[in-house]
């Protein structure tokens, strides 16, 4: 740990350091103050602007209820409507004449009324007048509400929801009869539209709903626009409550003219979304501060400091052997003398780092040569041990184009090709073809094999023997350890992303025990000859090698064997499609033989 702050123990970080605790201690404190008198100031202003919305909406309800009050007084103290009635409370029969007269006076009067539905006029036994129909009274509303409306004996009672029609509400009136010493002279039933009173939608701040309840004088509720039950909200006494998981505040306001009471619901959180907008002002503006106060103090250290960072960096990059030259700077005499020291040992490092480049391009050159000039007397021995074979049972003309077939093989592993070591797929197969004849003058009908690869392939570019030893060891392994006749197959196709190239050859020959398999690629790992019945292993060894050389750590997948006993042999491996165009530069041979 105490190696670790050692490490940034440096001049510019200690300048850093204390120029940012100084920058955060007041940021701190001014954020702090400003947060709580703002927050303060914001809450109590949504506390005011919320009451005062309780007192407008409680005053467009007294003016609803004086409107509506008025022309209900307006029926009730009609002329013909108290004498009609008056007949009704004297036993006297009403005619039909007189009901539709008093029908156009209440028509009018509803006309020029805003918000009222219908208005629907009863005897003192509870029989209908208006509208023209004989419905009773009882079968409108509950009695208690009859009872309610003598009790205030001409006072207007709320009683709610209209129960057959939910888009209005009802209120009711007792009618007395101004010529009769105000007795009981019928009921005056008023249906309203539930939209007049549009302070009872349901409203939205901040995208949280905000509820309105109100209550009549007994807190009975007349609207409410709270989905659920209301009665635990009536019965709240605290200022504040929760429902549905979210806390609200309860602003209650009374008229003084009607006794109802207006309640508002407001969520808290949309009284202190202000305050939440206020902390991530702060927060914001104390971020960008911060940012400023610290580019300032960066530049500051770093002018401080950059002669000995600057020659720290450069050093630093020695490590990763990227070594540059440290501009030089103007500065104090021992810092300068450190920097000329550091340039001259960048200098004498660069060169030897330069030889020992070369001398690792020559040996790799040296050893793909070496590896060249072994595979041909490889090559040499087993096809001349073909021929030895085929002496024995073949004719002369038979003989002669096995030995002009012979030749070509001596002439494409022996000659220099114009681009050096690489020749296209097309190629390197027409070889393998003309070494197959060879070895079916020696194993005959034995002996089968058989190539799949699309024609745009041919003109890839890949390194000179590089299958053909595959093949051959196949042959010899493969066909050469087999009674039965021995089919060997050679695969060139694309890989999926189309960038490299797999190469497959396969026999089903007798196959390679576990054991022997993992000899084989231990000593292919270890660039070892491997020690086999026939042959040593030489051409599966040297295309190994070959492969690291030519491709170096652009080969995708390397040589891979995959054998099982009486099952045959896989030899595979994925070079990249433009490989001789990356190694141009480095392993291209331009003489000729």
């Amino acid at each position: 740990m105490f190696t670790k702050l050692k490490k940034w123990n440096t001049l510019r970080n200690q300048i850093l350091v204390v120029f940012l605790a100084v920058m955060l201690v007041v940021l701190l404190i001014v954020s702090l103050l400003t947060f709580n008198k703002v927050s303060t100031l914001l809450k109590n202003n949504a506390d005011k602007q919320i009451h005062q919305t309780a007192v407008e909406a409680n005053g467009r309800l007294e003016s609803l209820y004086t409107q509506i009050s008025t022309a209900s007084k307006l029926v009730m103290t009609n002329y013909n409507i108290q004498r009609i009635l008056t007949k009704g409370y004297e036993g006297e029969d009403v005619s039909y004449a007189e009901r539709q007269q008093i029908d156009g006076i209440v028509n009018t009067i509803q006309a020029n009324t805003d918000g009222i539905f219908s208005f629907e006029l009863y005897t003192n036994d509870l029989s209908r007048l208006l509208p023209l129909d004989n419905t009773s009274l009882f079968s409108r509303i509950d009695t208690k509400w009859i009872r309610e409306a003598n009790r205030q004996n001409g006072g207007l009672v709320w009683i709610g929801d209209d129960p057959h029609n939910s888009d209005n509400i009802l209120a009711l009136r007792r009618v007395n009869l101004m010529s009769h010493g105000y007795a009981n002279g019928g009921y005056l039933l008023i249906s309203i539209y539930r939209s007049y009173f549009n302070f009872a939608d349901e409203q939205e701040i901040n995208n949280y709903n905000q509820y309105s309840i109100l209550l009549d004088t007994n807190q009975k509720p007349i609207l409410s626009n709270y989905p659920e039950s209301i009665q635990p909200i009536i019965d709240h006494d605290s200022p504040t409550i929760s429902l549905d998981q979210q806390d609200y505040m309860i602003t209650k306001q009374t008229s003084n003219e009607t006794g109802w009471t207006f309640m508002i619901l407001t969520p808290i959180k949309a009284l202190t979304e202000g305050v939440s907008v206020l902390k991530a002002g702060i927060i914001l503006s104390g971020v960008i501060g911060f940012i400023i106060f610290f580019i300032c103090s960066l530049f500051l250290s770093t002018f401080i400091t950059s002669p000995i960072i600057k020659l720290t960096k450069t050093m630093q990059r020695a490590s990763t052997g990227s070594l540059t030259m440290n501009p030089s700077v103007t500065t104090i005499n021992e810092i300068n003398e450190l920097n000329s020291t550091y340039n001259q040992l960048v200098k004498e490092t660069n060169h030897l780092i330069q030889m020992v480049y070369q001398k690792e391009i020559t040996r790799s050159r040296s050893e793909l040569k070496a590896l060249q000039a072994q595979i041909n007397p490889h090559f040499l021995f087993n096809t001349l041990d073909a021929l030895k074979w085929a002496l024995d049972d073949k004719d002369e003309e038979e003989l002669a184009e096995f030995v002009i077939s012979m030749s070509d093989l001596f002439r494409y592993t022996i000659t220099k090709q114009r681009d050096g070591d690489w020749v296209t797929i097309k190629e390197e197969i027409h070889h393998i073809e003309n070494y197959m004849e060879i070895m079916k003058m020696r194993f005959g009908d034995h002996l089968q094999w058989n190539l799949t690869m699309t024609p745009e392939l041919e003109q890839v570019k890949i390194p000179k023997l590089l299958i053909q030893p595959i093949v051959e060891n196949a042959v010899l392994h493969g066909a050469g350890n087999k009674v039965k006749p021995c089919m060997i197959s050679v695969s060139i196709q694309l890989t999926e992303d189309e960038k490299y190239l797999q190469i497959l050859v396969e026999d089903d020959g007798p196959g390679i025990s576990k054991e022997k398999l993992e000899f084989i690629k231990h000593s292919i790992q270890l660039g070892g000859g491997i020690s086999v019945k026939k042959g040593n292993g030489m051409a599966i060894s040297n295309v190994h090698k070959r492969l690291e050389l030519y491709y170096q750590d652009r080969l995708k997948n390397g040589l891979t064997i995959i054998s099982e006993v009486g099952k045959g042999t896989e030899v595979s491996f994925v070079i990249p499609v433009d490989g001789e165009e990356e190694n141009d530069g480095e392993y291209k041979d331009d003489s000729n033989c």
